[in-house]
């Protein structure tokens, strides 16, 4: 059959179903331009702007995270009464959008936590922006790195921390980890 050929040599670099099932790219934070317009154009469409202040404010507060400037940009559509959205809408609308993060997002995930890794993630909380060595977490929980280490790797595994250097764990999490019961 005529054209047969090329369909059998594209059909074969084509990835299979379970090729594509297991791919796993890796999303991380757009690009400042990118994440500007990736709030201001759904606003445009109705006529709708942000400040500078605002915009940098949500950029500071989304770290550029595709998910997180999603919220960011329906808290602050629901928290300005007139254009532009200004910084204080944004501060409003981070308040809303923490809040509301804490209360689904963040929440079902640490609920199935265990005592041990609340406490392993709200001494990271409390040391500040990290990354932090895990001898600084032991220290902060009073007790031994060789105590902590089965944790660590507990939450690493679960995607709650990444070690971007060996002993050396960053929260991924943006939740307000002090405001979680344990």
């Amino acid at each position: 059959m005529p054209g047969c050929r090329a369909w059998w040599g594209q059909t074969g670099r084509a990835k299979s179903y379970a090729e594509r099932l297991f791919d796993f790219p890796e999303i991380g934070p757009l690009g400042a331009d990118f994440a500007r317009q990736a709030l201001r154009s759904p606003r445009e469409r109705h006529g709708v702007a942000y400040s500078d202040a605002a915009l940098n404010e949500i950029l500071k507060q989304t770290q550029a995270y595709p998910y997180f400037l999603q919220e960011w940009g329906k808290h602050c559509w629901q928290a300005a009464t007139s254009s532009p959205i200004t910084k204080k809408d944004v501060e409003l609308a981070t308040e809303l959008a923490i809040a509301d993060l804490d209360a689904s997002f963040f929440r079902v995930r640490f609920d199935r936590l265990a005592p041990s890794e609340k406490r392993y993630l709200r001494a990271m909380a409390e040391l500040g922006p990290g990354p932090h060595r895990s001898g600084d977490i032991a220290e902060q929980l009073g007790t031994k790195v060789q105590s902590v280490r089965p944790i660590r790797a507990t939450l690493i595994r679960r995607a709650w921390c990444i070690a971007p250097r060996m002993a050396t764990p960053a929260s991924r999490c943006r939740s307000s980890i002090n405001s979680c019961d344990e």
